[in-house]
């Protein structure tokens, strides 16, 4: 899962991204408004997490500008206020949710799994479902019946792309820059081998389920 962190204090944003990354999340970290404006304006993110009071541009008017571009990323609100009034301001400007400084590292991986429960069929927090797929995110193994078989990150990055988006095409380009960022060299023959490894290893656990191409625009999970 890629999230960004927009926060302008450095030691807690270095901290929280030590904790996020061993919890394998993958995370890009900027420290004033416009950067973050900027990044989360490409809409690569699953999660954004966005600290109110930055330099240059605050975390509200950052939110209001890409819930206008009509970017639904997810955004948990960083923030020293915790009035009522506070929280409904963030919450109606376009927040899906909003912890008070300060917090429990511990508390805002649960409301990261709270928000990401919300995409794909989830038999418990660890677990993502589709078909006969069975897809552990703590280990990368994909489990078929009495088969497994263990992923390599960047495999369980891309079937979990697929699995939370099932029967939609997806194309290469959106692959890159969901899963390598929006000025990533990676190309489409790279996509191309990292599908060929997958098809193979859900042939090898005996999968019902396809990895489609779809001529000239990507791949469809079904």
């Amino acid at each position: 899962m890629k999230l960004l962190l927009v926060e302008d204090e450095k030691q807690l944003s270095e901290a929280l991204q030590q904790i996020l990354i061993r919890n394998k999340y993958s995370v890009d970290a900027v420290y004033n408004g416009d950067e973050g404006l900027d990044y989360s304006l490409t809409g690569v993110y699953d999660v954004i997490i966005l600290d109110i009071m930055l330099p240059k541009l605050n975390g509200l008017e950052i939110l209001k500008m890409i819930r206008r571009r009509k970017i639904s990323t997810p955004v948990i609100l960083l923030t020293a206020k915790d009035s009522v009034e506070d929280k409904i301001l963030g919450l109606d400007s376009g927040a899906d949710d909003y912890l008070p400084k300060p917090f429990s590292p511990d508390e805002l991986l649960a409301r990261l799994r709270a928000l990401t429960r919300r995409n794909g069929d989830f038999i418990n927090e660890n677990i993502l479902e589709f078909s006969d797929i069975k897809l552990n995110l703590s280990t990368y193994d994909m489990e078929v019946n009495d088969n497994s078989i263990t992923l390599t990150q960047k495999e369980f990055e891309i079937l979990k792309y697929f699995m939370q988006r099932p029967k939609l095409v997806v194309s290469k380009d959106d692959l890159i820059t969901k899963l390598w960022g929006f000025d990533s060299d990676v190309e489409h023959n790279n996509i191309e081998v990292y599908i060929s490894f997958l098809r193979k290893k859900l042939a090898y656990v005996e999968s019902d389920v396809k990895i489609t191409t779809i001529r000239r625009v990507g791949y469809r999970l079904e």
